[in-house]
C-alpha cells in the first residue's frame, strides 16, 4: 500500500483563516500553488496523497478554530501516514528570508522530515534553512495521530523570497517532495 501524505496548504482563500499579505500576495494564494504542484509530484512518485485545498476557492470551516479542525479531522479520518503544512513566513523585518519548519516535538520523526524538508528546500530554492522548531500550541502539529510538519517555505514579507514562491512554485514544490523521499528512503 502506498504511504499517505496529506498536504495542507495553511490557510482558507478568504476569512476565517486567511493568511498573510506581503508584496502583493496572499498567503493562501502562493502556498495553494505550491500544494499542488507538490501533490503532482508525490502522486508521480506514487504516494497516495490528498489536498486539504483541492480548488483554489475550497473554504474549510466557518472559524479559525473549525478550519484548522477540518483539515486535522480529515487528515486523522483518512489515516494519513504523515501530515505536511505550507504557509508562508511574515516579519517586520523585510530582510528576514528562508525556510524553517516547526514540530511539536524535537525528538521526533517529525523533526527528522522536517530537517530533510528543509535540506532540500535549501538546495532546490537557495534560501536559507532557518531550522528546525519546537512549537507545542499549534493544533495542526498537537492534534494529528501523524508525524506532522509545519513548513514556512519563505517570508512573503521579503521581495525575494515572495517572488521566488509566486514565480518558481516547482521550486519548493520539489523541494519539499525530495525531502519527504530523502527521509522515507
Amino acid at each position: 500500500m502506498a504511504t499517505k501524505i496529506y498536504i495542507d496548504q495553511g490557510h482558507n482563500p478568504q476569512n476565517p483563516n486567511a493568511g498573510a499579505e506581503g508584496n502583493g500576495y496572499r498567503e493562501q494564494d502562493l502556498v495553494f500553488r505550491i500544494g499542488v504542484e507538490l501533490a503532482e509530484i508525490l502522486r508521480a512518485e506514487g504516494y497516495d496523497v490528498r489536498l486539504s485545498r483541492p480548488t483554489a476557492d475550497t473554504q474549510l470551516g466557518t472559524s479559525n478554530s473549525t478550519a484548522l479542525a477540518a483539515r486535522v479531522n480529515e487528515a486523522n479520518e483518512w489515516g494519513a501516514d504523515y501530515f505536511i503544512s505550507l504557509h508562508a513566513n511574515a516579519s517586520e523585518l523585510s530582510g528576514a528570508s528562508g525556510s524553517e519548519a516547526l514540530v511539536f516535538n524535537l525528538n521526533s520523526a517529525a523533526a527528522e522530515l522536517a530537517e530533510d524538508i528543509l535540506d532540500e528546500l535549501e538546495e532546490s530554492t537557495g534560501l536559507p534553512n532557518r531550522g528546525v522548531t519546537q512549537r507545542t500550541n499549534l493544533y495542526v502539529l498537537r492534534r494529528t495521530r501523524m508525524p506532522a510538519v509545519l513548513v514556512e517555505l519563505g517570508f512573503i514579507t521579503n521581495p525575494g523570497d515572495a517572488a521566488l514562491m509566486a514565480n518558481s512554485p516547482q521550486l519548493f514544490a520539489l523541494g519539499v517532495a525530495n525531502g519527504i523521499t530523502e527521509y522515507l528512503s
